[in-house]
């Protein structure tokens, strides 16, 4: 017999088995990549993540048969509704065996849910954060997942959710840029030496972790200005923001953490990041006693980074400072010595501008990530 719970979040034991589903879902899977369980507990955690300052959410387990089989997350992100002037909630980690009657037991929970909340349309995956990822894997299921950074699911979801009658609202692809064909061509060299020579834009490299954290702040309110117009925007709260810092610059190289400022303003960044996925792997969800060191050591050795947080505000486009940010990373990746591999993760379908860029740069689409939209009522 199939049975829907709602998480009681005080509940200890309620929220270890939604929690740890995952863990045993892809035990055996060598693409997925454990979330350390200190970022998969907080979620839950309605007193310390900044989403229920703001907003409301509610957990569900899918059980058959005394078994944990399926999970949901059903929320309604407030800031981004009254930003848009919609009535969309969201659903985010879900998680299924491939089983079409435990998806549609978690998504009917989902809908009544949202229909009772008078919400019109269900939107995901779209996690609690802006730096969840976002989507439901469609290709590219042999490839690891980059880090947290983005979902990875097994190849059959994306029919338990179009069975449902989900249509794609949005696609992020993730692209490969090997560094031997990464080349910026002389056009962009060309752009990016007159704009630091006019000395209207220049670029701002950090020395160490502790003064990127003192910057944090700013580079925060950079990074949610620069996104206005983008479909997944809504207003950061500070919660959000130092949230955002606290996970990102646990891994964060501040060498590979580039601004761009006008005068002392913020106009521009880049976030790349050193791939320890397998760090994490070997870690399997768990910080100590060997996870940290492991994860530190792995920063030195990968051979792979990251992109993932790219933008310039939007009255300075046009300006020369893509040009800039792609001619400072190309100078830092062969700078190391390290690394073989460029990732740019998760760039959504309506950045146009960066999908030309990417292109240009010889970047090869390998991953996408589809997320879903349907009506509460049909």
């Amino acid at each position: 017999m199939l049975t829907i719970e709602k998480v009681d979040t005080s509940n200890k034991k309620q929220v270890k088995r939604f929690v740890e589903l995952p863990y045993q879902l892809y035990k055996d899977c060598p693409q997925w990549v454990p979330p350390l369980f200190v970022d998969a507990y907080l979620p839950l955690n309605r007193k310390k993540h900044p989403f229920f300052e703001h907003s409301e959410a509610d957990f569900f387990l899918a059980v058959r048969d005394g078994k944990d089989v399926g999970r949901i997350c059903a929320g309604i992100n407030k800031p981004f509704n009254e930003y848009h002037k919609t009535k969309k909630a969201q659903f985010s980690f879900f998680e299924s065996v491939d089983d079409q009657s435990v998806a549609d037991a978690l998504f009917g929970s989902v809908f009544d849910w949202a229909r009772a909340r008078g919400m019109d349309t269900l939107i995901g995956p779209k996690g609690l954060s802006p730096f969840d990822g976002y989507g439901i894997q469609v290709f590219g299921f042999e490839h690891r997942q980059m880090m947290t950074m983005m979902n990875y699911n097994y190849a059959y979801y994306p029919k338990l959710v179009e069975a449902l009658g989900f249509e794609k609202e949005v696609d992020f692809v993730s692209c490969y840029l090997p560094s031997d064909s990464f080349k910026i061509p002389e056009r962009v060299e060309r752009i990016a030496e007159r704009v630091l020579k006019r000395g209207n834009l220049w670029v701002k490299k950090f020395k160490s972790k502790r003064e990127l954290v003192q910057w944090a702040p700013r580079i925060g309110a950079a990074y949610n200005k620069a996104f206005i117009h983008n479909w997944e925007y809504y207003p950061f709260s500070e919660g959000d923001i130092q949230y955002a810092v606290d996970n990102i610059f646990l891994v964060a190289d501040p060498r590979l953490i580039k601004i761009i400022l006008h005068d002392e303003e913020i106009v521009g960044f880049l976030f790349a990041f050193p791939d320890v996925s397998a760090a994490l792997q070997r870690a399997k969800g768990r910080l100590l006693p060997f996870g940290l060191p492991d994860l530190l050591l792995e920063m030195k050795r990968t051979k792979t980074i990251s992109g993932n947080g790219m933008g310039i505000l939007p009255e300075f486009q046009g300006m020369g400072g893509n040009a800039l940010l792609y001619y400072e990373m190309a100078k830092t990746v062969f700078s190391f010595n390290q690394f073989e591999h460029v990732e740019m993760t998760q760039v959504a379908e309506t950045t146009k501008q960066m999908r030309a860029d990417l292109k240009n740069l010889n970047g090869v689409e390998y991953k996408n990530h589809r997320v879903y939209r349907r009506a509460v009522d049909m």
